[in-house]
């Protein structure tokens, strides 16, 4: 089934149906996916093989230009985003100037639209560089996924390019203070011949532990919405069973939303 990729550094502004209007920013290469995960049901496609050749990332300065002159734009068009979005195509973090990146895009917020939320959207597989972590506790919105806390479901619906230790990531959350959104996809189907499914009563009972655990600001409960790699082998979740599961974390008195 088809999946797309970002063909430009600033994309949009898009209908997010999470976010409201969002201003997209892609640091990674236009023609490829460039991830640390490689997610089964990825909008962006599978992740390519880390042997292959890879395209140059855009600089900083490319970076600073192209928002600068999106920005310009929209505010003489007056035309103002809810949030300027670190998305595109694959993992934002892995840039190596984005703690830098970050610095300079919170300076054109507050020059040209002062009330707009800078968010990033992270699989939080580079939280152990310092300077990530210390970039994203500047951001209006840290979004971190945690689609799982059992080993086996990570590898099997994250796919993670290096080993991911959950308890350590759960350190570096903590870290945090509460000063960040957990977005989880809960998905069942097949891939490779084996069943995948992160709603079974075990997985919800470890995975609400472990928020329980971390005390993030908010959770973002979601399932597919476009497209997938696996195509009609990934099924949605229905929305009656995520607003279950959204009703045991609000529970424990943490603010929840949920996307069908």
């Amino acid at each position: 089934m088809a999946t797309f990729l970002f063909d430009s550094i600033v994309f949009g502004p898009v209908s997010s149906r999470r976010l409201g209007v969002s201003l997209g920013i892609n640091l990674l290469p236009v023609n490829r996916k460039v991830c640390s995960f490689n997610c089964i049901y990825c909008e962006c496609g599978w992740t390519d093989a880390p042997s292959e050749s890879r395209e140059k990332l855009p600089s900083r300065t490319a970076v600073y230009e192209a928002l600068r002159k999106k920005l310009s734009e929209m505010k003489k068009e007056g035309q103002a985003p809810d949030v300027i979005t670190y998305a595109g195509n694959g993992e934002p973090t892995l840039h190596p100037a984005f703690a830098g990146i970050i610095d300079d895009s919170l300076a054109l917020r507050d020059e040209y639209f002062p009330e707009t939320k800078i968010s990033v959207l992270s699989n939080g597989s580079m939280l152990h560089r310092k300077s990530v972590r210390e970039a994203l506790k500047k951001v209006d919105m840290n979004m971190l996924k945690l689609d799982s806390v059992m080993p086996g479901t990570v590898e099997q619906l994250n796919q993670p390019r290096n080993r991911f230790d959950l308890e350590k990531y759960e350190e570096y959350l903590k870290e945090f203070q509460g000063r960040f959104i957990i977005q989880t996809l809960f998905v069942r189907g097949e891939c490779n011949g084996r069943h995948v499914d992160n709603t079974t009563p075990q997985e919800i009972e470890q995975w609400l532990l472990a928020i329980e655990r971390i005390r993030p600001g908010q959770v973002m409960i979601y399932t597919i919405h476009r497209d997938t790699p696996l195509g009609n082998n990934l099924r949605k979740v229905p929305v009656s069973e995520l607003n279950e599961i959204a009703r045991r974390v609000n529970a424990l008195g943490i603010a929840t939303s949920v996307s069908g």
